[in-house]
Formats: structure tokens, sequence, C-alpha cells
């Protein structure tokens, strides 16, 4: 895997059963929803559900249902206050991890992610204990074989990206989160289709698990995503395609 790791873990997603496919769905349909209450329905004006529908976008959620969550964001309905703790801990082989939550009841969260650590060889940390290990920026992935370099890199450098990196046939372009709408806006202006689009918390140092570890991980993983107050995690481990791929 490459540095953030971000990549091999998408493509790992989308070959999941339809079960979790479609509680990650579950996920996206709430951040858009929470995006268009706060922000308002129209992408174009709110940089943060235009991310939301990126991203929701390149895991293949339907437009019917993005729709629909716009309009349920937008819409009068039962007023519940969502807030969106973020928790920091370590896992297996001592890797750094941080787990982005949507709540109304951090009481339940905190029990819950605690738990998930507790039980799966990893240790719920204070408030800033590993946010050292990450930056937090915008990373967009673009199909190598459909897009030369030069082109993509032009498009994504003059509208303000930080930089380009081509591995595994996928150009992945760096932004500061300031930046990230307009690189977004400049890449379908010019008609280049993105693979993954977010603001994502990257590692500054990967560390390299062995198999053992990787496993652990992994499975610890799997649990945080099955959390319906899950909405993303990110962590600081290298792992081999070949510990990927023994984990399907």
């Amino acid at each position: 895997m490459s540095g953030h790791s971000k990549w091999a873990t998408t493509k790992r997603k989308k070959a999941k059963t339809d079960v979790a496919r479609a509680k990650a769905w579950n996920k996206f349909i709430k951040e858009i929803s929470i995006a268009a209450k706060l922000g308002g329905g129209n992408p174009d004006s709110n940089p943060r559900l235009r991310a939301a529908i990126l991203k929701a976008k390149s895991q293949s959620l339907p437009a019917k249902n993005i729709e629909s969550a716009i309009a349920k964001g937008t819409g009068e309905g039962k007023d519940v206050i969502m807030e969106e703790p973020i928790y920091e801990g370590r896992g297996p082989g001592g890797v750094a991890i941080f787990v982005k939550c949507m709540t109304d009841n951090k009481t339940r969260t905190v029990s819950n992610i605690r738990n998930i650590f507790n039980k799966n060889g990893g240790s719920l940390g204070e408030s800033g204990s590993v946010a050292w290990a990450f930056t937090h920026k915008g990373v967009i992935d673009v199909d190598a074989t459909k897009y030369a370099e030069d082109q993509v890199m032009d498009v994504a450098l003059e509208a303000g990206a930080d930089d380009m990196a081509t591995e595994d046939d996928v150009h992945e372009i760096s932004t500061s989160p300031e930046a990230f709408d307009a690189v977004t806006k400049a890449l379908e202006a010019a008609g280049i289709e993105m693979l993954n689009a977010e603001i994502s918390y990257v590692p500054n140092d990967p560390v390299k698990l062995d198999h053992g570890d990787a496993q652990k991980l992994l499975k610890l993983l799997d649990k945080f995503e099955d959390d319906d107050d899950v909405q993303d995690v990110y962590h600081n481990a290298e792992i081999s395609d070949e510990d990927m791929d023994a984990a399907e």
C-alpha cells in the first residue's frame, strides 16, 4: 500500500458485500443531510455539502439517494442536534488511529468507541494524543489510465493544488482543505472524472506492520466501520497488498 493507505482501503471497501455497502451509504446520507442542514442545499455555495456529494459519488451512491438526503437536510422535520467528535487512540503495532464520528449521543458513542478499541487490541487515548501523526488535507484520486499526468497536473496546480503523485495507475492530488473545493471544481470543468475526493487526515510517517498486526488492525477497522456513529477512520499503518487480500 502507498503512503496514507486510503486508496487501497477505498478499493477494499468497494469489494465488500451489499450489506456493508449499504452501511457505508447510510453514513454518506447522514453527512449530506447534516451538511445541507447547516449550509443549505446548493453544493455550489456549500463546500461541505459539495465535498460530501463528491465522496458519496465516488462510492456509487445513487443520485436519487443524494437528492433525498439533501431534501431531508433542508426540509422541515425533527430537530435533532448532531455533534461531530473525533476520538484518538492506538491500534495493534502502535498504529495511530483517528475515528471521526457523527452522533446525537456522545455518551453512547464514546462508550462504543472505547469498547471497540479495548476488544480489538487497541486503546482509546486523550484528545491530541495522536493528532501530531496526521496532516489535514484534501486528497483527490484520478484514473491514470484515462488521463495523462501532465493534463491532470496542469489543471490541479493552476487551481491551487499542493502536489500530485502517480502510483498504481492513480494520480493522487494533494490540496490544503481551503483549496480542495476550487481544485475539484477545476477538474470537473476540465472534464476530468475523480475516482475519490475527500478532505482527509493523511499520516506523516506511515508505520509498516507485520502480518499478524496487519490482520488485527483490519479487523479493528471493520468493527469501527460497522458502528453507525462512525463516519470515517484514519490510520498511519502501511499494509501490504498481500495482507489486504488475506483480509477479504
